[in-house]
Order: structure tokens, then sequence, then C-alpha cells
């Protein structure tokens, strides 16, 4: 395999370790037609993400259209890094920093039915696993995959699960392709049965495989319409994929992360079997970090306080951390690097290219680390001395500033004893040591995610005037032009600037950011969007006229209109949450939120779905309120305060000392720091569109409220309208026309289905003649076309139980004889071929390799699909040659 370093060999039992399970992932991909991609750098080309974050993210621009595609077909295995929530690595079974993905690809070629044969013949087959130790679940509207595992593949229906869009649906971002997911679980213990299945209990399932159908793509209403070119992106976890077949309790003891175990162990004198749960804790993280910092360094990654080098540093840290808590008082650094490079060189043989500079990096950077780690881990217990209801802003930046010590590591020996961090502190004090000219402020180090982050970094908080007012002149302080630091925007250029002070306000909250425009002289740019980042405000939006530089003075103008509508929308989020208290449950929580121009979104905690009585009730109370015209009340109050008057907190917010309160006397109380109507008669009206599950145990509303109301209304106006002259019905009696056409559909399919079995079943019965003794068996082969697969199976079925116990028969056909890309082989055996060691599940799934296809079933009835038609004479062929052979 040119240029990817993959050991690659031929296996004659089941893959157990983690090299053997690599490579017979991309051999069986390989073997049918995928092009075998070497794993792309853990830098990203993609500018807007920082690490590899996927296995399918060096493919995004093919699947976005942005470039053409490799090959109709690809397998990789793909190195990935991610951090957000490394806090889990070492405590939970399966969360690491570093790991691979393994996958396989279609860009327009094959899809939903042939992904899934493959996965499945991949994991029974090639892995060995029992299909009882198998749990599928799909997308809770996906019909057609639901199907495709139930009557193609034969998975027992009580063991494919329904989930919602949070779990099972993918989506490239807000708009683009998308698509349902259907994912593969194994399941520790079967024993206790298919009844209740719960996904979520991870002590029971692990999911390994993901399948993501790319099938649609997303407008900005929310529309989906189905893509010309249908692509698959799957992925497979080589870690866990290793746990499951080395039948260890987690990831971390695996022969791809163990040996590094040992080796920190045995640098530390213990023996990690006998160590209790955090001394076990501190050697997993050691052997996962050590994983991802060598492979970062071979990348090209250096140690820095920016950027991908900021997490470099920050894992290098930790793990000199953990090891002085296990007792290592030297350096070990590059003995952990020998051990990484010694175990994954095979895979990946730069490594072993770049050992010096690997080597390097970690001696430099380890001596650094050690130099102030001393002193700063001292002033750190000086601290926690004095015995702190927290430590302080001031501490821990001067831990920082003083002695390059990390936050996150504060914050990590903080937590063992018990104590927080005063983060809102610690940000403040790094904002007034930044007294730097605002006009250098876009001079800034590019290794930075991107520049808007850069921009932000060196920049003072943004005054926001938005709440009294709507238009303000403001001066620019930085600005970013096509997407590069700027001094200086013309038109047509695509901006982003920060100003010292905006009317706009910066999504937030849930509510997205203002729009308006900018103007000064001869200048005019269109705000499309206004973000915060590190509470500074990103004005973006296009220049249509004039030019701009850093320092100018703009005059910016709020969309009124706009304006309006997100503060209706966000009041009636308000006495959403008042409602669903009052109708549902006083317990309830939110759980997210969004707040839009002309919608609004509501997540929430809630174990069972709202009935439509329960929705209706809401509705009438909120448009009640709504009637009652109830001015608010906005004040500023101590959070102590706040919290005693009842004040609700939003989801996912941080407070300060003292809060925003927004209050509908008697009906709610909020501490929220969006926009709001004055008064709640200035909504309007308020429609709930939808109530959904998104994920176990949580809610969502869709509503619209104000202006939007009668837009909503107006569509579905406009439906009834077209539905009554498509009916020749009046509004009323659409309904009683739907459900009486949908009876007779019904009837009309289930007699064609009939109609379709018993033609399979008489053209079937001519061809029991047919059948040849082959010993003390009878064989039939035979062609079948204009047969779907249910008529298939009813027919073989129905001719071994007409020639008896040595029966095996064997169908085939084209369901469309027009249709050469469709192919459906069904095979049927007697309990004595049974018995003389013949399966119909593994026979048909090699038969059906010969039409390009594969499958699989039940040892005496089974179904393969394949896509070349002009194969299937010769597939029939070889079946029956190879039945000859094995039962003579």
């Amino acid at each position: 395999m040119p240029g990817s370093g993959f050991f690659r060999f031929v296996m004659a039992a089941a893959p157990r370790t983690g090299a053997e399970i690599r490579a017979a992932f991309l051999d069986f991909y390989e073997q049918r037609g995928h092009q075998l991609m070497a794993s792309a750098s853990l830098v990203p080309e993609d500018p807007t993400v920082l690490l590899t974050i996927a296995g399918m993210l060096p493919f995004k621009p093919v699947f976005l259209g942005q470039q053409p595609r490799p090959s109709a077909r690809a397998t990789s295995s793909q190195k990935c890094i991610r951090t957000n929530d490394i806090e889990n690595v070492g405590r939970t079974a399966r969360h690491h920093t570093f790991f691979e993905m393994l996958g396989n690809f279609s860009f327009g070629d094959y899809f939903k039915e042939q992904a899934i044969q493959w996965a499945w013949e991949l994991s029974t087959t090639v892995y060995g696993i029992s299909p009882k130790n198998l749990v599928v679940s799909v997308f809770r509207e996906d019909d057609e995959a639901e199907q495709i595992w139930r009557d193609v593949v034969g998975v027992n229906p009580k063991r494919i699960i329904r989930m919602d869009e949070a779990d099972n649906f993918w989506a490239s971002g807000p708009t683009g392709p998308c698509g349902p997911c259907s994912e593969i679980y194994y399941d520790f213990k079967p024993e206790l049965g298919d009844g209740g299945i719960d996904l979520e209990d991870d002590s029971r399932f692990i999911e390994f495989y993901n399948l993501v159908f790319m099938q649609f793509n997303r407008d900005a209403e929310g529309t989906l319409t189905p893509l010309e070119n249908r692509n698959i992106d799957t992925g497979m976890g080589l870690e866990r994929m290793a746990q499951i077949l080395q039948k260890v309790p987690n990831n971390y003891e695996t022969d791809l992360i163990y040996p590094l175990i040992e080796a920190a162990a045995a640098l530390a004198g213990v023996d990690y079997k006998q160590l209790d749960a955090k001394g076990q804790t501190s050697l997993k993280v050691i052997g996962d970090h050590s994983r991802a910092v060598t492979q970062l360094i071979c990348d090209g990654v250096t140690a820095s306080n920016l950027g991908r080098g900021y997490i470099l540093r920050r894992l290098l840290r930790r793990v000199v951390r953990h090891g002085r808590l296990l007792g290592i008082d030297k350096p070990f650094l590059t003995a952990m690097g020998e051990a990484s490079i010694a175990l994954m060189q095979t895979a990946y043989p730069q490594l072993l290219e770049r050992k010096e500079v690997i080597l390097a990096e970690l001696k430099r950077e380890e001596a650094r680390f050690l130099e102030t780690l001393e002193r700063g881990e001292k002033l750190l217990v000086d601290v926690l001395a004095a015995k702190p209801k927290q430590i302080s802003g001031e501490q821990a930046f001067e831990l920082y500033d003083t002695y390059g010590f990390p936050l996150e590591l504060t914050q990590e020996i903080a937590e063992e004893h018990g104590l927080a961090v005063d983060l809102d502190g610690f940000e403040q004090a790094m904002e007034a040591q930044r007294q730097r000219a605002k006009a250098a402020a876009v001079s800034i180090d590019l290794t930075l995610q991107d520049a808007i982050d850069q921009m932000a970094a060196d920049l003072e908080a943004t005054s926001f005037r938005g709440y009294e007012l709507l238009d303000q002149s403001s001066s620019v302080q930085a600005l970013v032009v096509n997407g590069e630091p700027a001094v200086r925007a013309e038109a047509g250029d695509s901006v982003q600037l920060v100003l010292d002070t905006t009317p706009f306000y910066g999504e937030g909250g849930g509510q997205v950011g203002d729009r308006g425009v900018l103007s000064g002289d001869g200048l005019i740019i269109a705000i499309e969007a206004v973000s915060r980042n590190r509470s500074v405000f990103v004005h973006s939006g296009r220049v249509e006229r004039g030019s701009v530089s850093v320092g100018d003075v703009v005059h910016g103008q709020v969309d009124r209109a706009c304006r309006r509508r997100a503060q209706a929308n966000h009041t009636a989020t308000h006495l959403l949450q008042s409602a669903l208290k009052q109708v549902v449950d006083p317990g309830i929580g939110q759980a997210g939120s969004l707040v839009d121009f002309d919608r609004l979104r509501f997540d929430f905690h809630c174990p069972r779905a709202i009935t439509a009585a329960e929705l209706e009730q809401i509705e009438t109370l909120i448009n009640g309120w709504i009637a009652e015209a109830h001015s608010l009340e906005v004040q500023e109050m101590a959070i102590e305060k706040a919290k005693a008057a009842g004040a609700v907190a939003m989801f996912g917010e941080k407070y300060a000392d003292v809060v925003r309160v927004v209050d509908v006397p008697g009906v709610s109380m909020e501490l929220c720091g969006g926009t709001h109507v004055s008064n709640t008669a200035e909504i309007g009206l308020f429609k709930i569109v939808s109530e959904s599950g998104v994920a176990a145990g949580i809610r969502r509303i869709e509503a619209v409220a104000g202006a939007a109301v009668l837009a909503y209304l107006n569509e579905r106006d406009a439906v009834v309208k077209q539905l009554g002259e498509r009916f020749k019905a009046q509004p009323a009696e659409i309904v009683e026309r739907v459900v009486t056409l949908q009876t007779e559909l019904k009837a009309s399919q289930k007699a064609l289905a009939s109609a379709r079995e018993e033609l399979a079943l008489a053209k079937s019965a001519a061809l029991a003649s047919q059948s040849e003794a082959v010993g003390d068996f009878q064989v039939l082969i035979s062609r079948l076309d204009g047969v779907e697969g249910g008529g298939l199976q009813s027919a073989a079925q129905g001719l071994v139980d007409q020639l008896g116990d040595g029966a095996a028969v064997v169908l085939g056909g084209l369901p469309d004889p027009s249709d050469l890309g469709k192919v459906i082989l069904v095979a049927a055996f007697g309990k004595g071929v049974i018995a003389k060691g013949q399966q119909a599940g593994k026979f048909i799934g090699a038969v059906a390799k010969a039409c390009g296809g594969g499958g699989g079933g039940r040892p005496n009835l089974a179904q393969a699909g394949g896509r070349d038609g002009a194969a299937l004479d010769a597939a029939l062929e070889q079946a029956k040659g190879e039945l000859t052979a094995a039962l003579g």
C-alpha cells in the first residue's frame, strides 16, 4: 500500500490485535473496490478547524462539492485528536485525546443497502462477532434503513432501535449536506434479553460503527431536499473494536495503549493492577496523552501558548503532572516518546523518520516546564494552606503569568482539594494586562484557530449599548478582510469588525445577533451577523460601498424590524418556560434554546412527550398572558438577591455577582442578558409549531411569535387551499378524505404484494421438477426475474417445503428486468443440508460477491443483494458448482 505504512497480511483467524483489526478493515474494503487512502495529518487543510477531529474531515471538501472525488470509493484509517472532553480521559472506559477512526466512503456510488450489508458482513464474518451480541440503531424516520436491517440482513426487529435526531442524524452545519445515521452497538450482556434495550446504558452497550447516509441538502429555512449524488461516510473506532475483540474492560487495556501504561508504571515503580482508581487514572492519562503528543509533534506542531501549540503544551504538562502524582521525580517524557514511537511505528513509519525531532521537543518542553513547575506548586501549596473558599482569579493568573502554570492544572489541583477557581476573576486579570495599542491588535500570530480568535484575544471587551440605543457612532478597533487580518477594506470585501462600543446585540443566551448597517462618509457595510468572542463583539458583513479603515468612526444602525421580532420571540420563550412549569411539571428545566428572528426553539428536561391537550393548554395560557398586556420590569441586582426572589437561571450561562433580571410580574422571572419587548402585548400572538424528542429525557418545542405567526398561518392556509382544490373538498373534509385514500392505498398495496407473492409461488411451483439429485440431497438453482425479495424468499421456502429436508434452493433475479443495477439472491436450506454443515446466510453472502454485493441471514433462509445484473447467471452457476461439491 504505497505511502500508508500500514502492515498488511492475510489472517487465518478472526483478527485480535490492533494491527490485525486495522488491516482487516482496510483489506475488506480494498477488496470491494475502495481506494486505500493514507491517514491525513493531524493539522488539517481546513483553516476553520484546529485539528483533525474525525475520519471524514479530510473528505469534507468532497462531500461539500468543493473538490473532485479522489475515486468513487475510498477507505482509510485516520488518526484524530479531540480535547473537548479531556477531563474524562482515564476516568471512563472509552474517552481519548488521540484515536484512530477506520472508515469507508462512497462518493455518489453505493448507498444505504450496500453500506449496511458490508458493515454487518465485516462485523460478523471478518471480526467474528456473534449477531446475538449486536444491536443497531436507526434514525426515527428512516424506515428504509430499518427495513434493510430487518429484511435484507435479518437482524431481530427487537434489536433495531429507533433514535432521535441528536443521536442519529448527521449534518455538516446548519445548512448543507446531511442525512440519517445507523449505528452498530456491541452488547456485553446479551443474556439480559431483547426487552427494554437502552443504548444509553454504556455499561452494557458500546457503539463501534457509525454509518452516515448523506442523502439530503438542508437550506436556510431547514427544508430538506434529496441530493443528486448521495454519499456514504462511516467510522469505526479502532480502540473500541480492540476492546471488544480483546475482551478487556476498557480501551486502555488493549494492545494499542496498554504497553505505554506498562512503560509508565515501570518508570514509577508501580504495578498498574495493584493501584487504586486514582493511580490507574494517572497511568491511563500518561498512556493516552503520550500517543497524542508524539503524533502531534510528528505532524509539525510545536509547544506554545497559542492554538495547536497550546493544546500540545497542555497535554505534555498533564503527562508530567500525572507522572509526579505517581512519584516519578525525574524527566521521563523522552522515555514515553520512545515507547510511543516503538508501539506505533509499524502503522506510522513517519514517527521513526522524525524520531529525533519528536524526542528533542519532548525533552525541551519538559525541561522548560520543570523549571517553573516546582515554584508554582509551592506557591499553590501556600495558597491551599490558607484554606480559602476558592482560588481567586488573581492567584490563578499569577501562577499562569509568573510561573507558566496552566490554568487547567490549577483547576485540576484545586478540584482535588474540593475547591473551584474564580474564572471570571482570571479573565479580568488577563484583560487588565493587555494594554496594547488597539491598532496593532490585528498583527496577530496566525497559529490561532482563525483570524477572529486572534483578533479578539488582544482587545478589551466591547461596550454594549443596545438595550437603550439602536443607532450609535463607534470607532473601528480591528478588522478582518476575507478571513485575513487587515487595516483597510474596500467595496466587495467580506469583513469582520470590532467596534469600541456597539448597539448591535451579539449572539448569546440562545438569541441570534442583530442585523443592520454600518455607515460613514460614502461607506455602507451590511451587517449580517454579530457574534461574541471573549466578550468582544464581532460584526460580520460585506462592504457594499466605499472603504473603511482601523480607527475610522462609523455609525451603526440596528435593523429595527429584526430586533422587534427577536424581542418578541425571546420574551415568548420566557412565557413558554413558565407555562410548561405550570401545565406539565414545576420541576421542568431548560436544556437549550434558540431565539431567531422568525422562530423560537426551547429544549427542556422531561421524561415523556407533551400531550396534544397540554400543548393546547400551554398555547392558550401564553396567549392569555400576551393579551393581559403585562409590562416587563428589567433591573440589575445581586445574584443572591435575584435567586432569593425566585429568578430562573438560563441554561449554559455564566453569571457575575450582579445580574440582569427580566421580570414579567406574576408570570416569569429569569436571569437573562437578551433583548425583550417592553410589554407582552407587543408579542401579538404565539403558536406552537411542533413538539418532539431530541435525546433521552430531552423534549423540544418549536414555535413562532409576533409577525412570524401571520407568515406561518398564511403558509398553512395556502397548503389547505391547495389540498382542498386537489381533493375537491372543503377544509373540514380534507382529513376524512386523506384517511379514506390512505386506507384504499394500503389495501391496494397489500393486494399487490399478495399478487406478486402468488405469482412468485406460481412461477416457482414449476421449478420443482428442475431440481437435481446430488447424493441424498436435492439441489435447485434457478433465475426468477420480476420478483421482489419477499416473494423470492417465499418461493424458495415453498420449494424446500415441497422438496424436503434435503433440499438446497438458490434463487436469483432482477426485481426490475430493465435495471441491471439491482440483484436479489435468496438461499433456503432444509434441515439435512444444515446438518451437513451448510448455512444459507454464509453461502448466499459469498455468492453475492460475484454480483458486486453481499448479505446474509439465518442458516435456513437468507437474502443478499448485488449491483451487477450482468454477472447474475455466472453467480448462479458458481452457486450450483459449490453446492454440488459440498453435498456430493
